[in-house]
């Protein structure tokens, strides 16, 4: 049987992370999280995630400069990443940096779960 497709839930709010993580795994995705900038970098270097949930705004590095160094990096610019953000504002910097999808927050948790999905079978950009 394959490994589990595994996504890295990057937040720096614990609720947030705890209920995005149980929502994955009831889909069958493994889950693995960060709860800053770099510790997102080291954790996608590490361990090679198949994708990315990654909220713009964090401690130490903003979301969108790990997104930048993810795809500045041969071993991680193939990683598909989802940004999450309250902010609009960040919508199209996000995509403009290489997300593949933008989703607001707050996001239901069907929509994060679609969003992953979708990330992984496109190639397209969306915002949800």
């Amino acid at each position: 049987m394959p490994d589990p497709t595994t996504v890295l839930m990057v937040d720096d709010d614990e609720e947030i992370i705890c209920a995005a993580c149980m929502r994955l795994r009831a889909a069958g995705y493994r889950t693995l999280t960060a709860g800053d900038g770099d510790a997102a970098l080291a954790a996608a270097v590490a361990n090679h995630p198949d994708a990315i949930l990654l909220d713009v705004r964090l401690p130490r590095r903003n979301g969108l400069s790990v997104l930048s160094e993810l795809k500045r990096r041969p071993e991680t610019t193939q990683i598909p990443v989802v940004m999450l953000s309250a902010s609009v504002v960040d919508q199209q910097a996000a995509l403009d940096a290489g997300a593949r999808f933008f989703l607001r927050k707050p996001y239901c948790g069907d929509m994060l779960v679609q969003a992953v999905r979708a990330a992984l079978t496109t190639n397209d950009m969306v915002c949800c």
